[in-house]
């Protein structure tokens, strides 16, 4: 009579390998499989990478319930975010979760349709339900009340928000890249800079647009009337054909570079040359901005430097509580210039 093998199950499907199989193979101990499996750095390279190869050669997979039981960690993270079409949430988005995969973490994120505090407390409650180990909230837009709070049991740090500093932030230095793209206008010999801004909920709108206020009055020069759009390439067209028809306008500094796009065709259809007659600067630096027509000069987010800040203060937060301190860390933008700017036309 043909013998079943001792490892099948009853419906005759092989147990998953365990980390004694995984020990065996890789001819260590249980114990460095587990020094392994946990992430733990007192393991030779060498001896690391034997482990790795014989996990995959058994297609072994760690007990993340076991283990969370054992270390009182998930290793996950937990995200709060708005809109995940725009170009700055996105982006910061996928940073952190490069940040957390590189560190080991898996990421859960829960989108807010409301721009409530009561909508981030349900999306907090979702994602401590799932057993992570902190949180972090890209608070792009302003909520319904001032100062933001939230009740989690779980470490927090803010992105992009939270301007009374109730929770450890990480951002870009907003107001140092407006101030760099209008002084760079100003230095062109430009007699003034029309700023076109983001939504006024945005506090990254708003920090931009006091950084270019403050600026121009710094400079003692005129402060053009502000105008605001809402992140895309449609407000920034139906804004700049109001801006081409005053021939007065020769330097924008816009928000960001889908209202740079928009303004740019604005400017093109009315026969205002750039940067002949107007120069235009941007923020963010998209992959595409170097390829529009002119290449776009403007301000360059770190994002991956954000995410992998963002994440190092959540994980310090988990081990030592308060370790992060009240002190926001700002991420330095850059000015890019490119072919978009250029001193005035003579008057």
């Amino acid at each position: 009579m043909e013998q079943r093998p001792a490892a099948a199950g009853a419906r005759g499907r092989s147990r998953p390998p365990s980390q004694t199989d995984v020990a065996a193979l890789a001819g260590v101990s249980s114990q460095t499989v587990s020094r392994v499996a946990n992430n733990r750095s007192n393991v030779e390279p060498a001896t690391r990478d034997r482990v790795l190869s014989a996990m995959r050669v058994l297609g072994y997979q760690r007990n993340s319930a076991a283990r969370a039981l054992t270390l009182g960690r998930f290793h996950a993270l937990g995200v709060v975010t708005f809109d995940v079409t725009a170009q700055g949430n996105a982006r910061t988005l996928g940073a952190i979760s490069r940040a957390a995969q590189r560190a080991g973490h898996s990421l859960n994120v829960v989108c807010v349709e409301d721009h409530t505090e009561f909508a981030v407390q349900q999306a907090v409650r979702r994602l401590t339900d799932q057993a992570v180990d902190g949180l972090v909230v890209i608070e792009a837009q302003i909520l319904d009340r001032p100062g933001f709070s939230v009740t989690s049991g779980v470490p927090v740090v803010v992105v992009d928000g939270d301007p009374e500093r109730r929770f450890p932030s990480v951002d870009t230095d907003q107001a140092a890249g407006a101030a760099m793209a209008t002084r760079h206008l100003l230095d062109l010999g430009h007699r003034t800079v029309w700023h076109l801004g983001g939504p006024q909920d945005s506090y990254a709108a708003r920090r931009r647009a006091a950084a270019w206020h403050a600026e121009l009055k710094a400079a003692g020069v005129r402060v053009p009337p502000l105008e605001y759009g809402d992140w895309t390439a449609g407000a920034g067209y139906r804004i700049g054909r109001e801006l081409a028809g005053r021939p007065e306008v020769t330097a924008v500094f816009a928000a960001n570079d889908h209202l740079a796009l928009g303004l740019l065709r604005a400017l093109h259809e009315a026969g205002r040359r750039v940067p002949q007659d107007v120069s235009v600067v941007g923020f963010d630096d998209l992959p595409e901005a170097a390829y529009y027509l002119p290449p776009l000069t403007t301000v360059r987010q770190d994002f991956e430097e954000v995410g992998r800040q963002c994440v190092a203060r959540l994980l310090d937060l988990m081990d030592v509580p308060g370790a992060a301190g009240d002190v926001p860390v700002a991420v330095t933008p850059e000015l890019v210039v490119r072919a978009s700017t250029a001193p005035p036309p003579a008057m």
